[in-house]
């Protein structure tokens, strides 16, 4: 997986670490937990992407579950946002992984099995002011996992989105107490997930249980985007 030293992707690395499953996580600077393969990769970096699936090939075998959690923001309105804002979050959000599952897609042809997982944000589906760039990446990422699902199924590859709402991490540690407020108002639960709730659904799909469900959009959001 990748994006796994902090915050959601870590809670996921540890879920399945405590599954007894072979986990291999990628960050830009180190970091991973431990019992995991530590592998560095910057996903917008095609190279890199090969080498690192290269290097957990040799230590683990072929991917068998891949999730694509790894993501930026760069949040501004619209009218003063840059080619750079905008570029660098589809690069890294929605190219990286196309790169990603592109790549794990290969070894699970072979397997005639797999599982992709895109960690998606309730944002995608919502829209958030300040986010087009953001939230653009991340509704890409639903029509490229149903087309995906629509590709590999009869090879029983599945994929898969997983919706996160408003998520207790670094990121939105930095909030004001009043933003708090406001935004868990919108929550019909009232409240923030913790990492471990995001955590539980991907290692749901991921296993045996979730066998038929290809294509899906799983909010874990507290009800925050329903209907949407």
């Amino acid at each position: 997986m990748t994006g796994g030293n902090r915050g959601i992707g870590r809670a996921i690395a540890e879920a399945f670490i405590a599954n007894g499953d072979q986990v291999a996580v990628t960050t830009r600077n180190g970091g991973a937990p431990e019992g995991a393969l530590d592998v560095r990769c910057d996903i917008t970096d095609p190279a890199a992407v090969e080498a690192a699936f290269t290097q957990i090939e040799v230590a683990h075998g072929p991917v068998e579950v891949l999730v694509a959690n790894a993501g930026i923001t760069a949040d501004t309105l619209v009218l003063r946002m840059s080619e750079e804002d905008w570029s660098s979050v589809i690069d890294t959000n929605l190219t990286g992984s196309f790169r990603l599952a592109k790549r794990a897609t290969k070894g699970m042809l072979r397997l005639r099995r797999g599982r992709i997982i895109f960690i998606s944000s309730v944002v995608g589906l919502l829209g958030s002011a300040g986010q087009v760039n953001y939230a653009a990446s991340k509704a890409g990422l639903v029509g490229m996992a149903r087309s995906l699902a629509r590709e590999l199924g009869s090879r029983s590859i599945t994929a898969n989105v997983v919706a996160p709402g408003f998520v207790e991490t670094d990121m939105t540690a930095v909030l004001t107490g009043e933003q708090k407020a406001a935004i868990k108002a919108q929550v019909p639960l009232q409240r923030y997930a913790t990492p471990d709730e995001i955590a539980s659904v991907v290692t749901w799909l991921a296993g045996d249980g979730a066998a038929y469900v290809t294509g899906a959009v799983i909010p874990v959001d507290g009800g925050l985007g329903m209907g949407h």
